[in-house]
């Protein structure tokens, strides 16, 4: 068995021949052009997908070989797991698959009768061999399709392997090429797009999803796994902010980068020294970026919509409306050449490279449970300190209180796997909800600032904005009021104890 350590990264397609061009490529030991032909297979109802497992064929000049490989750590690009390649003479042969319940579970007569294509790639490879002590480092580019159902996506990324070498290598080698040209991690195999082909699967935005946690690991494994989820969730959405004008790919990208930043303000206490700085510096420029252009998305489709609806002949609205919806394109292209840029490949990588460390590298031994403990009953603790304090005539208090409700619910979701099933799911429901209403509070106070600036010196544009004003005015009314009681809930929060074990 052999264990497939690799980044993979998506290379914009307009960005090829300078990728070819780049120095480095030259420092390679051995240079290597292949085309490949692959095929791969599963049952009609996907149940190699289901179990993890990925069966391929592929064609190296006249010869086949049988892949088999199976679902291992993957996070956010760069990828670790078992696979085991054999020759392929005429039917697929487990035998050499060394965990056992795979290979009997593969064997299955039943099993094999019901295999059958699901998609396909070609595309040329081109593989550069570096040398890195004490092994190699094999870069490779690869462009061409994928193909299922009569559908198809170009194929165009860059694959760095470990052939001997440690992990650090990989990211030497890519933070060079990415100083040029623009690439970013990629978080689909060439398998996975070829399913959703092969589904019709539309591309919708990624929501976070919860991360393996144990009771007994150090803190800082559980910052690890969960930063390098947050990088996938941002990841996830990339290309569709790039591709799709949903606003929500770009909403969801810059929940991933507030939940990072929550993260690392949690463990704080047990980080390695500089890593905070390693992380939040480099995608500050983003969050910012990202925040304008969804405070613009908010601002006209909350805010401004709803009263050109409800008053389709004002004629003051429309003015202001379009001057909005110019602003939104504008920081809309903004954040997508950030986005497109080599600097934000560059961004993730460095990002990746911290979350890596050399094995070497100190942890604290505090099991999870007890620090996991320590910190929510802090952050509660807190919590019910801004409720006291919280004036509904005093705006900044209410802002206050937001901010102590989002970060109990990010510490609450992100340990929720430390605790017994659905034990934190009222306190998170409570909490989300007067998340929701603190935020609907807080875009509708920032909407004033917004707006005024969008009128500037127009008389017009600035009576627009009163009658905005003046139109949300019961519903600001009325969020108020329904903080009063949810105030009460929230002096009465508890927090179940985490599971043992």
């Amino acid at each position: 068995m052999a264990e497939e350590v690799e980044l993979k990264l998506a290379l914009a397609e307009e960005h090829q021949v300078r990728f070819l061009r780049h120095p480095l490529l030259k420092q390679a030991l051995r240079r290597h052009v292949e085309n490949l032909d692959n095929i791969y297979y599963d049952t009609e109802d996907l149940s190699l997908r289901r179990r993890g497992i990925a069966l391929r064929l592929r064609r190296k000049g006249h010869l086949w070989l049988q892949t088999v490989k199976l679902a291992g750590a993957s996070a956010a690009g760069l990828s670790s797991r078992p696979e085991w390649e054999t020759p392929y003479t005429g039917h697929f042969d487990f035998s050499a698959i060394e965990q056992p319940a795979v290979r009997e579970w593969l064997q299955r007569p039943k099993l094999l009768a019901r295999i059958v294509p699901i998609c396909e790639t070609r595309f040329r490879r081109i593989t550069w061999e570096f040398a890195a002590a004490p092994g190699r480092v094999l870069l490779t580019l690869d462009r061409g399709w994928i193909v299922a159902n009569g559908r198809r996506e170009a194929i165009s990324e860059v694959e760095l392997e470990l052939a001997g070498a440690p992990v650090h290598s990989i990211f030497a080698i890519a933070t060079q090429l990415a100083g040029r040209v623009a690439m970013t991690p990629s978080v689909l195999s060439k398998a996975e797009r070829g399913y959703r082909l092969h589904l019709g699967t539309p591309p919708t935005p990624f929501k976070a999803a919860a991360v393996a946690l144990s009771a007994s690991m150090p803190p800082c494994e559980a910052f690890r796994r969960i930063a390098l989820s947050c990088l996938e969730h941002l990841q996830q959405n990339h290309h569709g902010a790039l591709t799709s004008d949903d606003p929500e790919y770009i909403h969801q990208m810059r929940v991933a980068t507030r939940r990072l930043r929550a993260a690392l303000r949690l463990f704080a206490p047990v980080l390695p020294d500089g890593l905070a700085d390693a992380l939040h510096l480099p995608l500050a420029a983003m969050m910012t970026q990202l925040g304008h252009a969804r405070d613009l998305d908010v601002l006209l489709s909350e805010i401004v919509s709803p009263v050109l609806t409800a008053l389709p002949n004002e004629p003051r609205l429309p003015a202001l409306a379009s001057d909005i919806t110019n602003r939104r394109y504008a920081a809309r292209e903004e954040a997508l050449a950030l986005l497109a840029a080599p600097d934000y490949g560059r961004t993730l990588l460095a990002a990746l490279e911290s979350l890596h460390p050399e094995p070497e590298a100190a942890c604290d031994e505090i099991p999870l449970q007890s620090f996991a403990t320590e910190r929510l009953r802090r952050l509660r603790k807190k919590l019910l300190r801004l409720a006291a304090a919280a004036r509904l005539e005093q705006p900044a208090t209410l802002h206050a209180l937001r901010i102590g409700v989002k970060r109990l619910r990010y510490a609450l979701e992100f340990f929720a796997p430390l605790a017994r099933e659905r034990a934190f799911a009222p306190a998170l429901q409570r909490l989300v909800a007067i998340q929701d209403t603190l935020g609907q509070l807080n875009d509708l106070a920032n909407a004033g600032a917004l707006l005024m600036d969008c009128a500037g010196d127009d008389p017009r544009l600035r009576e627009a904005v009163t009658l905005i004003g003046g139109w949300h005015g019961p519903r600001y009314a009325a969020l108020l009021e329904s903080i009063t009681p949810e105030l009460g809930r929230l002096a009465r929060l508890q927090l179940p104890p985490l599971a043992a074990g």
